[in-house]
């Protein structure tokens, strides 16, 4: 085994003893899905792989790169995934569409963990576990070479990835929620993910979350990933609603934007010496 192999396995925080094959690494956010435990996430939209960084050495266990909303390019985005090496939390990317190309390219620069939009359809739902599996599980084309540079591990890039890879779907939509049993069925899946507020727009709620009818359909994704042994997921804003939503069965929660994080902490230094602008007062006009 060379020493460049080694070296590069290291920066990736992987263990002597896992290079050698005396353990195996098992992905952390798995293992504590699988325990029942919480895993929170910073979503990252900032085009910084210094955000990226911070945030991934803060306590995280994920960052959500968001490539949905926010204008991060692919190249940004292996910049990003690059800098988390040795750093606790795991590159996680939400593709711009559950399509077969938008979840390979986000492998293959090295994620280790894809969240699909709109995944509305059990096709769609078996759409996104083939685009991050390799045949004969799956349809992901092989052209691991980044991949393997973020994760060289010893039993093989393939194996190692169809079996440490997340495969996140997000349920978004009132025709989503028809079809929750089918989806949720699907083999391969992770974690079962609700967009609320875009789901509280297909509903016709214009983001009202309060609503029985919104809360009806939060219940029925909830029951359906409980009967599949999933884990439930939701968009979380601070700790009390990720209290809230532990209560609720939730184990799987993307947190605040770097954007939000940096607007809470300049609000808590501000507001109390009458400097804080952000809320519309004081803001120059031009």
């Amino acid at each position: 085994m060379s020493n460049i192999f080694v070296f590069c396995a290291v920066l990736a925080g992987i263990t002597a003893s896992q290079i050698f094959g005396q353990t195996s690494w098992e992905n952390p956010v798995r293992k504590l899905l699988k325990e029942g435990k919480p895993v929170i996430g910073a979503t990252i939209t900032a085009a910084s792989p210094e955000v990226a960084a911070q945030a991934a050495g803060m306590g995280f266990d994920f960052i959500w790169i968001e490539m949905e909303h926010s204008p991060i390019t692919l190249e940004t985005a292996r910049n990003m995934i690059l800098a988390t090496r040795g750093l606790k939390a795991l590159p996680f990317i939400r593709v711009p569409v559950n399509e077969l190309w938008t979840a390979k390219r986000a492998m293959d620069i090295g994620a280790i963990g894809v969240v699909f939009p709109f995944t509305s359809t059990p096709e769609l739902a078996r759409q996104a576990v083939a685009s991050m599996k390799y045949p004969p599980a799956g349809r992901r084309g092989s052209g691991p070479a980044l991949g393997t540079f973020r994760w060289p591990a010893p039993e093989g890039y393939a194996d190692f990835i169809d079996k440490n890879g997340l495969v996140i779907v997000i349920i978004e939509e009132v025709s989503a929620v028809e079809k929750i049993e089918e989806i949720a069925a699907t083999p391969g899946i992770d974690v079962l993910f609700i967009g609320a507020n875009d789901l509280s727009y297909s509903l016709g709620l214009r983001g009202n979350q309060d609503h029985p009818k919104h809360r009806e359909a939060m219940a029925k994704i909830i029951a359906a990933a409980k009967k599949n042994g999933l884990p439930v997921g939701r968009p979380v804003a601070n700790a009390a609603q990720i209290r809230e939503g532990i209560d609720q069965g939730f184990t799987f929660f993307q947190g605040p934007s770097d954007m939000v994080m940096l607007r809470t902490g300049a609000e808590g230094l501000l507001k109390p010496f009458g400097k804080w602008a952000a809320d519309g007062k004081d803001r120059p006009t031009y």
